[in-house]
């Protein structure tokens, strides 16, 4: 099969993103000459410029803004011989058949896929145990891909992931010179997955100073306003929350040693870098740690429960909330 570039098509959200990185890994293996570009929304370029796989970005953002003869032209202009449509966007699809590249793969649970892709792949995301990584090898069958990869294959794919040193904000990179007893709690998420509760994580700050940590609180400035007055007047307790962009937040917390978050992208990260990384979930499915846990060496998954009987017939549960503090802080390095 000759194939010269290849677009990898997701323009959702950064953990979402992360997720898809593993599948550039096989496709650089299986066709070493062929340029892979990545098609995503303009805020997730920090992650995909630290993968060292892919060769190209394309903020899908400033196409989008383009009259419709522009953006026919720009995917024509492409000269691509396959795009993987891993999340389904019927734009993008549309789009890519009109400039007539040869492959055009996605899902076959889209109905305007049966128009706009000539291999749709039958798969179920919801009902699989498989993680979402591995999932996303599914639309590589075409590509003559036999059997997904185990888990801890996909893990292997993370060293890849090269985080290049980013200037930080005056004092800030001084207070990570030694990374031992250093932790990020990053409590939000921006309401993409279930939280655990701010006061949790004041708790755990609190007895983490007592123990002679410095404690860096991350988030997007809406996230901070939401919560930072909660925040002690302590200099161990740093408030980081709108004051880093995301090259910067990827170099910050490859310097530190520990994360504390839920179901968010900062999680990924910390995963990918290597970092100690303590994720908190809730066992229901779909949101359940085996399809959305972190990826890494040193990643640590915590739940309530496992087999918590709310979530197992998928009921409204917050069980994620009762995790105990003392929980967490076994898990932390």
């Amino acid at each position: 099969m000759s194939i010269k570039r290849i677009i990898i098509s997701r323009t959702d959200s950064i953990g979402d993103v992360m997720l898809t990185l593993p599948m550039c890994v096989w496709l650089r293996d299986h066709f070493i000459d062929a340029e892979i570009i990545y098609l995503g929304r303009g805020y997730t370029k920090p992650v995909i410029d630290a993968f060292s796989v892919i060769d190209r970005f394309i903020d899908w953002q400033e196409i989008e803004a383009l009259p419709i003869e522009g953006k026919t032209t720009f995917f024509k202009a492409l000269e691509a011989d396959a795009i993987i449509h891993v999340f389904p966007n019927k734009e993008i699809a549309s789009l890519a058949k009109k400039a007539k590249i040869p492959m055009r793969v996605g899902t076959s649970h889209r109905s305007f896929h049966l128009l706009s892709c000539n291999h749709r792949v039958g798969f179920s995301r919801k009902n699989s145990d498989f993680h979402e990584s591995q999932l996303n090898f599914e639309l590589l069958r075409p590509f003559g891909l036999k059997n997904i990869p185990s888990l801890e294959e996909v893990i292997e794919s993370t060293k890849a992931f090269r985080v290049q040193e980013i200037p930080l904000p005056d004092g800030l990179e001084n207070s990570i010179k030694s990374k031992e007893k250093t932790i990020i709690l990053h409590p939000k998420s921006q309401g993409s997955a279930m939280e655990w509760p701010i006061e949790s994580y004041l708790e755990l700050s609190r007895q983490l100073v007592s123990k002679g940590y410095t404690v860096f609180y991350t988030g997007t400035e809406k996230e901070g306003l939401l919560f930072r007055h909660l925040l002690p007047e302590d200099p161990a307790v740093v408030d980081l929350t709108g004051k880093l962009d995301l090259y910067q937040l990827v170099y910050f917390i490859s310097k530190v040693k520990n994360l504390v978050a839920c179901s968010t992208g900062p999680l990924h990260i910390a995963g990918f870098t290597g970092i100690n990384t303590i994720g908190l979930f809730s066992p229901k499915r779909p949101i359940h740690p085996g399809r959305w846990a972190a990826l890494g060496r040193k990643v640590h998954v915590l739940t309530f429960d496992p087999k918590c009987p709310q979530c197992q017939k998928k009921k409204a549960c917050d069980c994620i909330k009762q995790i105990p503090v003392s929980r967490v802080l076994d898990a932390i390095a």
